[in-house]
C-alpha cells in the first residue's frame, strides 16, 4: 500500500514533533465508540442538564470498534515510518478518555506536561508525578491523540506546543538513564518552552495526531457546545529507541532526539 505519510510531513514531524493524520480511522466507527463510551458516562447526550462534570476520565477499553479504529492500515503504516517496522507493539485498547463537557467549572487539570512513561522501584506508582521519562524515552514511542468526536477551537482541543520536544530531549539528556520526574520537569511551569508556537489539536471525527513522546502540551476548559471524545494512548515500544548505531539508521524519533542533541 501507498505509505501514509510523504517525506515532507515525515519531516515536519522531526522539527515540530507532530503530524496530523486526516480520516486514520472511520466516522462511523467513531460513532460506534462513541455510542460505548456516552453509556458509561452515566449521562444523556440530548440532556445538557445531566452533563454536571467538566471532565469525566473513563478506563480502558479494548473492544471491537476501538481495536478497529486503533489498527487501520494508514495508522499501522505510519507506525512504521516513524517508529520503525517491528519496533512498536500493537494497540489492543485505547487508555484513558477524558471526556470533556461544556462547563463554566474549571476542570483544575489543563497544565503543561509531557507524558511520562515509568517509574523507579522506590517510587510511589501513585504519585503520578514522580512517574519519569529519560532521553530514550523509556515506556513510550509516541503520543497519541485519538479524536473520536469532531472537535473545533471552541471544543477544548489540545494544546500543543510546536518544536517542544527538542527543549525537552535537552533537558532529558544529563539525567542519563534514570530521566527526570514530572515534578522536575514541570518545576518552573515548562518555561522554557513558553515562547513557542501553539497549535490546537482540531479536526474531524476519525482524525488522530502522532506527537513525538516529549512534545509539551495541555488540556483546556470546553467553552463549545458538544461534549470532547478523545483517547491518548502511548504507542509502546518492541524494542529501546538506540541513539547511536553502527548502520547510522534511525528512525524519525530517534532522529528527532539526534538533532535536539546535536548528534546528527
Amino acid at each position: 500500500m501507498e505509505n501514509t505519510l510523504d517525506h515532507q510531513q515525515i519531516q515536519d514531524f522531526i522539527q515540530q514533533g507532530f503530524v496530523r493524520i486526516d480520516r486514520a480511522f472511520s466516522t462511523s466507527l467513531a460513532e460506534a465508540c462513541r455510542t460505548i463510551l456516552w453509556a458509561d458516562t452515566g449521562c444523556d447526550p440530548n440532556d445538557p442538564t445531566t452533563w454536571t462534570s467538566p471532565v469525566i476520565r473513563l478506563g480502558n477499553y479494548d473492544q471491537e470498534p476501538f481495536r478497529q479504529a486503533a489498527n487501520t492500515p494508514r495508522l499501522l503504516n505510519a507506525f512504521d515510518q516513524l517508529v520503525g517496522p517491528g519496533q512498536w507493539q500493537p494497540l489492543t485498547s485505547l487508555g484513558t478518555f477524558p471526556i470533556r463537557f461544556p462547563s463554566p467549572v474549571d476542570p483544575a487539570d489543563t497544565g503543561w506536561h509531557i507524558d511520562v512513561s515509568f517509574a523507579m522501584e522506590d517510587d510511589d506508582p501513585t504519585d503520578f508525578l514522580s512517574w519519569r521519562a529519560n532521553v530514550v524515552s523509556k515506556g513510550r514511542s509516541l503520543l497519541m491523540l485519538f479524536l473520536f468526536s469532531t472537535i473545533t477551537e471552541n471544543d477544548a482541543p489540545t494544546r500543543i506546543r510546536v518544536g517542544s520536544h527538542v527543549d525537552i530531549a535537552r533537558q532529558l539528556e544529563p539525567a542519563g538513564e534514570v530521566g527526570l520526574s514530572l515534578r522536575e520537569l514541570a518545576a518552573n511551569g515548562f518555561d522554557e518552552t513558553a515562547d513557542l508556537p501553539e497549535v490546537l489539536a482540531t479536526g474531524e471525527a476519525g482524525t488522530v495526531y502522532l506527537c513525538h513522546p516529549f512534545l509539551v502540551h495541555a488540556a483546556q476548559p470546553h467553552h463549545g457546545i458538544h461534549p470532547r471524545f478523545l483517547a491518548q494512548p502511548p504507542l509502546l515500544p518492541a524494542h529501546p529507541f538506540q541513539l547511536e548505531r553502527a548502520n547510522g539508521h534511525y528512525s524519525p524519533v530517534e532522529q528527532a532526539i539526534r538533532l535536539a542533541l546535536r548528534l546528527a
